[in-house]
């Protein structure tokens, strides 16, 4: 914990200085971080990689979550998927801006998270959104779990992309940024594919998994295909508690239990 006199060091640099003041973003940079809920897990399920299967693939998932919230407390986020993505064609070619693709696709990953919750409803796990935020610390104590819309809530004021509209923070990255914001225990992205690859294993068959790596390593790398949203690297460059993500592979029974377990079952990817 930081000391008095640092607490009032920085007490007095917030009451005198501007916002952007170096040696004000130094002291706040030193203070301590307080993990909100440290024992949470935060679970990013896919949408165009998993919920958009269907039953096939939903089924046994909502089965692995209903074991695992009795031994672990999960927070599921839900990605957007297929229909956002034509949504997004269609806006585009509206001329419509980023700030209004990123309502459009906050829409489909809360559809999303309905869909999961009406399914998981029977054994109590709530969906949460906006303000229902403040409720997740009861709904953990009470059943372990809770679904969320993966989508951060920028809205208009989503950061513009430096090439196209499209959003450049979507919903692994807000999905990492709850896990991050909570201080929670574990942060797992789960996909339909056994991790990161060094290229698209669906489209091109030389394609090889990484089984662990650095952000700094995997920028350097500059893939033309990632299985997790690009500017999720930077975010990660600056953590201080989600420093480590993995990705599994959802289709294949049993892995979201190991990873909550803490084993290495897909590709890790670790801040620098």
């Amino acid at each position: 914990m930081e000391s008095q006199a640092d607490a009032g060091s920085l007490q007095e640099l917030l009451m005198s200085r501007s916002l952007t003041d170096t040696e004000l973003l130094a002291a706040s940079d030193a203070a301590s971080d307080y993990a909100i809920l440290p024992d949470a897990n935060v679970l990013k399920i896919g949408g165009q990689s998993l919920i958009d299967r269907g039953r096939v693939a939903v089924y046994p998932i909502v089965e692995e979550l209903v074991a695992a919230k009795d031994e672990h407390q999960i927070m599921i986020g839900t990605g957007a998927g297929t229909r956002a993505r034509h949504l997004y064609a269609l806006a585009a070619e509206f001329g419509l801006p980023t700030g209004v693709l990123t309502d459009i696709g906050s829409a489909v990953a809360g559809q999303n998270a309905q869909m999961l919750g009406h399914l998981m409803a029977r054994h109590g796990v709530p969906v949460v959104d906006g303000t229902g935020f403040g409720a997740i610390a009861l709904y953990l104590a009470e059943c372990g779990a809770t679904i969320f819309p993966g989508m951060p809530p920028y809205d208009m004021w989503q950061h513009v992309p430096s090439d196209g509209i499209i959003p450049p923070y979507r919903t692994d990255a807000g999905c990492w940024l709850v896990a991050e914001v909570y201080g929670a225990r574990s942060m797992t992205f789960v996909k339909d594919e056994d991790g990161l690859y060094t290229a698209n294993p669906k489209t091109d068959s030389d394609a090889k998994l990484i089984e662990s790596v650095t952000v700094d390593e995997l920028i350097e790398m500059d893939l033309p295909d990632l299985i997790i949203e690009r500017p999720l690297l930077e975010l990660m460059r600056n953590a201080r508690h989600i420093k480590t993500v993995q990705v599994i592979n959802g289709l294949k029974p049993g892995l979201i239990a190991r990873a909550l377990a803490g084993e290495h079952v897909g590709t890790i990817i670790t801040s620098a």
